[in-house]
Parts: C-alpha cells; structure tokens; sequence
C-alpha cells in the first residue's frame, strides 16, 4: 500500500507494518504507476484518475492520482497465493465444517444461485474459487470480472472475460455489463461474475431469470 512516495505499507499474517523504503519523488512514483498501467493496457491521469489493473502474476493493483488523491500518487496492490485454496483447507483453517461443505457442493451441483457477500479483505474471492471446485467439470463457465483473479482449475470449456476502459488511443469502455450481455449469447452453463456493484445488477437478475446459474460475489454487504 503506497500511500504518497513516502509512506508506504505491507501487510504480513494479517497485520500493517511500515516499510522504511521511500520514493525519491512523486514524479519517480508517477513514472512507476505508468509502467504498471501500460502493461496493463490500461490509462490513468488527471482526467481519468482511478484505474484497476492485473499484473502478469495476477495480482491487483488499484491506483488514484490527484486530483482524487491528495496526498500524492496512491497505490494498492493485492497478491494471491499461487496455489488456490481449497475446501480442505479451509476446513484445516477452521473456517467451514465439514457439514457446510456438504451442503454447499450439493447446492453447487444442484445449479442454485450463489451470492458471495463480505467487507474488504473478508476472503470473498478466495471463498469462490473454492466453491468453483465443485462445479461439473463438463460445463461451459464463463468469468467475468474488472480484473481477473478468479483461479477456477480442472474445467476445459473455461471461458474468461474482463472489462475494459476507455483510452486515449480511442478504444471505447467495456463495461460488465457489456461482457454480462455478451455471455448469454455464448452458450453458458455457469456465469460467474466477479463483483456486481452497480446498474450491471439488473442484468444479472435477467440472466436468473432465463435459467443461467449465476455465482457472484460483492464487494462490501
């Protein structure tokens, strides 16, 4: 978490510390930002100052620059295990019982409708690449996420969809619910959308409605 070039943290088991590493400007931070988002195929500046990324090792970064950010250039990266977490080790972490694992592989299989809710940090995604285990694996499932992180394994008709902004360059916005739309049409047997925060809701209710099994989870209850 680089809040400005001069503080900057990492977390570790849980908790925040301070690193004691600087950036010799906000210029030099800038510069860094830039290198990430162009990776990315992605656009961040003043005019369009807040930008969701994903790294080549699939980690998330989030970036805010001035005039949204005022105490510099803001930068928020995520990193995911390499190797998914599964049901047994939740159940190792005791996190879930052997009772709702039961339970939720039966709904899974069953083709119920599953929403994943929780604050920042609460394990929502690690929680639905689990669950996605539990899919049959002879089903067309199609992602569809901002960035993606999703780590869904074991499912060749595996299709993967992420958004898109709009940039300098004149390529036009790709928006969830573009891609929701879009999915429909491509012969799904699972949609699993990786947050629903605005009007894309509707759309996911009429994807309900027309008999697509839908998994999603939201950002905050």
């Amino acid at each position: 978490m680089i809040n400005g070039r001069e503080n900057i943290f990492i977390e570790r088991a849980g908790r925040l510390y301070k690193w004691d590493k600087s950036f010799s400007s906000d210029e030099k931070l800038e510069d860094v930002i830039q290198q990430i988002v162009a990776r990315c195929n992605r656009t961040v500046n003043e005019s369009s100052p807040i930008v969701d990324a994903r790294l080549e090792n699939g980690s998330r970064v989030n970036v805010v620059l001035a005039p949204v950010a005022l105490n510099g250039p803001i930068v928020t990266i995520r990193r995911f295990p390499e190797k998914p977490i599964q049901m047994e080790d939740l159940k190792r972490f005791g996190a879930i019982t052997q009772e709702v694992i039961d339970f939720l592989k039966q709904l899974v299989v069953a083709g119920y409708n599953i929403f994943i809710s929780g604050g920042t940090g609460s394990g929502k995604t690690t929680f639905l690449n689990a669950l996605s285990n539990f899919i049959p694996k002879d089903s067309r499932i199609i992602t569809i996420e901002d960035s993606a992180e999703l780590q869904i394994q074991g499912v060749p008709n595996l299709v993967r969809l992420e958004t898109r902004n709009a940039n300098v360059e004149g390529c036009k916005e790709i928006s969830m619910r573009d891609l929701i739309k879009s999915s429909l049409r491509m012969r799904p047997d699972r949609i699993v959308v990786g947050e629903v925060r605005g009007s894309e809701a509707l759309d996911m209710i009429q994807a309900m409605n027309t008999g697509h099994l839908v998994f999603f989870r939201r950002l905050h209850c």
